[in-house]
């Protein structure tokens, strides 16, 4: 009988942990789901615009957010100028599948110049291993 109530008392436990941890994923908000599965650097600067699911891949589309470096804020100059092409970078697989990050940086336009440009990241805060290379690499080139 005692050995029939640890295995109930242990095995319900089990069950109160499984629920708990669905109720968490359930109902945590999507941003820090994002944020586990991503790197910070995506989440902060890009809106995620389109998600494919298929039985071997996933592909995530990304486009930069409509904001401007500090600098540029007060110079009425500096306009958005749409986005250049969408750039597909291989990431860590999600649940056994393939990942494809396709990303677009937003251009902008200095009207009084002429100038079109793309910021560029300064990556040095982050940790190398969240971010593959040529997602690095990505991000620190310009227009």
């Amino acid at each position: 009988m005692e050995a029939l109530f640890l295995w109930l008392s242990g095995n319900i436990w089990l069950v109160s942990f499984k629920i708990s941890i669905f109720a968490y994923l359930c109902f945590m908000k999507p941003e820090r789901l994002l944020r586990a599965i991503l790197p910070d650097v995506l989440i902060d600067n890009f809106d995620i615009v389109n998600f494919d699911k298929s039985a071997d891949r996933f592909d995530i589309y990304l486009d930069e957010k409509k904001v401007q470096l500090k600098e540029d804020k007060s110079n009425p100059d500096i306009i958005s100028y749409g986005f250049g092409e969408y750039r597909t970078i291989q990431d860590y697989p999600i649940r056994g599948r393939a990942t494809y990050l396709h990303v677009r940086k937003r251009k902008w336009l200095d009207k009084s110049s002429n100038e079109i440009f793309s910021y560029d990241w300064d990556l040095s805060e982050f940790d190398g291993t969240r971010l593959n290379s040529e997602f690095v690499s990505f991000l620190k080139e310009g227009d």
